[in-house]
């Protein structure tokens, strides 16, 4: 937790990763009983679905939040945000892939919007520390775009009115998503105990 770099490596000083994953993905979301890997579009997900992308601290907490959304079609923890491809674990948490941990959400944007998950991600981090941990939330339409920066701007203003630093999320185009390696997927189903970092700020959305 501690000890880990809080600024971004520069692409020459990254690792280079490798052409493939080392790891196949399991078939299917272990909680929610859909496909793991999820895409509007490929026959396997309802029409009109769509994806969103964000980082929010420990993917594994980030994770167990989203899938308890009503909504929420299919979750998976990966890399995302960094220059190296197909990063391990291991590689990430070293800092030097300049990746964040994420969270990939396919959701039904006629159950729940868009807006409600942006404002879900409105979460501190707890103890972690580190560029891997950084917040990040990364559209993937001009609509997502607008709806992330609106929204950011809006808790940003009502964090400062109570005394709050100013916000420091990502907001940027949808970089390349890798899925983590299988233990960390639906990680706190498989291990119930396990850590839990993330909290409310006690502040809430302006109505």
């Amino acid at each position: 937790m501690f000890g880990r770099p809080t600024a971004l490596y520069s692409p020459e000083q990254t690792l280079p990763g490798r052409e493939a994953a080392e790891w196949g993905l399991p078939a299917q979301h272990r909680v929610l009983g859909t496909p793991l890997d999820a895409t509007p579009g490929d026959g396997t997900t309802p029409e009109g679905y769509q994806v969103a992308y964000f980082g929010l601290g420990c993917f594994w907490g980030a994770e167990e939040i989203y899938w308890q959304k009503p909504g929420v079609h299919s979750t998976s923890v990966g890399y995302q945000g960094g220059t190296s491809p197909n990063p391990t674990y291991e590689e990430v948490c070293s800092g030097r892939t300049n990746h964040t941990e994420a969270i990939r959400i396919v959701f039904d944007p006629s159950v729940v919007s868009y807006a409600d998950l942006v404002k879900t991600q409105g979460m501190r981090q707890g103890n972690d520390v580190g560029t891997q941990y950084r917040s990040a939330i990364y559209f993937t339409s001009p609509e997502q775009e607008q709806t992330a920066r609106e929204l950011t701007k809006v808790y940003g203003e009502e964090l400062a009115r109570r005394g709050f630093d100013p916000i420091t999320t990502e907001v940027r185009e949808a970089p390349i998503y890798y899925y983590a390696e299988p233990y960390h997927q639906q990680y706190l189903d498989r291990v119930p105990n396990g850590y839990r970092c993330h909290a409310k700020t006690g502040v809430d959305f302006p109505a």
